[in-house]
C-alpha cells in the first residue's frame, strides 16, 4: 500500500515559482501511475498532471507550457515544477498514486487508490 508525503507549497507572487514534492513509501513505487490534483476554494479536486512508470506524462490544459511533472525511481519521489504562478493557480495540491501502468482515458480523483495529505499553495496578485 502505497504512503505518500508532500511538501513544497507556500506562497509566492503572480508569475513566481514553486517545486512540490511527493515521498512514495513503497517498494513497489515503479508499479504505480502518480499525478497531482488541486482542489481550490469551493470547486472539486481535479486533475493537474499525471506520469505513468514509463514517464509518459500528460497535463490539463490550464497548466500546460508552465507545469512539469517528474518522478525520481531511484527516490520514489514525484515533482511538479510550477513555472509563472497565477492567482487561479491558488489550491490545495495533492498527489495520488494508482497501481496501474497507463493511465486510465479521461482521469479523474475516482480512479486513484491512494492520497497525500496535501499542501497549500497560494499565489497572489
Amino acid at each position: 500500500q502505497a504512503q505518500l508525503v508532500e511538501s513544497g507549497g507556500g506562497s509566492v507572487q503572480t508569475g513566481g515559482s514553486l517545486t512540490l514534492s511527493c515521498a512514495a513509501s513503497t517498494y513497489t513505487y515503479t508499479d504505480y501511475t502518480l499525478a497531482w490534483f488541486r482542489q481550490g476554494p469551493d470547486k472539486e479536486r481535479g486533475g493537474v498532471a499525471a506520469i505513468s512508470p514509463y514517464r509518459f506524462p500528460t497535463y490539463a490544459d490550464s497548466v500546460k507550457g508552465r507545469f512539469t511533472i517528474s518522478r525520481n525511481e531511484a527516490t520514489g519521489t514525484l515533482y511538479l515544477q510550477m513555472n509563472n504562478l497565477k492567482p487561479e493557480d491558488t489550491a490545495m495540491y495533492y498527489c495520488a498514486a494508482l497501481r496501474r501502468p497507463l493511465l486510465p482515458v479521461g482521469w479523474s480523483a475516482a480512479d486513484f487508490e491512494y492520497w497525500g495529505q496535501g499542501t497549500q499553495v497560494t499565489v497572489s496578485s
